[in-house]
């Protein structure tokens, strides 16, 4: 503890921000936007097909095993959903993605930046996995060379 301490603001702990409202509004724009172009739908409506996917990743968002800090579900490593439906899913994020930087400029970039962090965490994630197997190797050899010393 330092002289200064007592002057200097304290630092507040992290706070874990619930982005899962955030997200689901920007699912819900991009399958409108999605339905509206190639299905020829108008309005708040979405065709059958898209909603029942709508519903099912909305479903299965509000029982995500990560909870609150769970990850975009673009980047996701294990999506909640079955393999045709996660396409599906994928399919109409990345067809609408674009048109989305047009029409909703500041939620996408928003989006754009979170799925970036995902990607900066997972690389950070990795790069430690790659420094413990490669500490544990350098430590192998360090135990080898001084068992034949001896």
């Amino acid at each position: 503890m330092s002289i200064f301490s007592r002057f200097l603001p304290k630092r507040k702990p992290v706070e874990i921000q619930n982005n899962i409202p955030k997200e689901k509004a920007y699912i819900r724009k991009a399958f409108g936007m999605y339905c509206h172009k190639h299905h020829g739908t108008s309005g708040d409506k979405l065709c059958p097909k898209c909603t029942a996917l709508l519903a099912t990743v909305m479903t299965k968002m509000n029982r995500c095993p990560y909870g609150i800090t769970k990850p975009i579900c673009d980047r996701c490593d294990r999506p909640c959903f079955g393999s045709q439906q996660t396409k599906d899913f994928l399919a109409i994020m990345n067809r609408i993605s674009t048109r989305m930087f047009l029409r909703h400029p500041v939620m996408a970039f928003k989006h754009k930046l979170m799925s970036m962090g995902v990607e900066y965490a997972k690389y950070q994630q990795q790069k430690k996995l790659d420094d413990k197997i490669k500490a544990k190797e350098k430590a192998s050899k360090e135990r080898k060379k001084a068992r034949k010393k001896k």
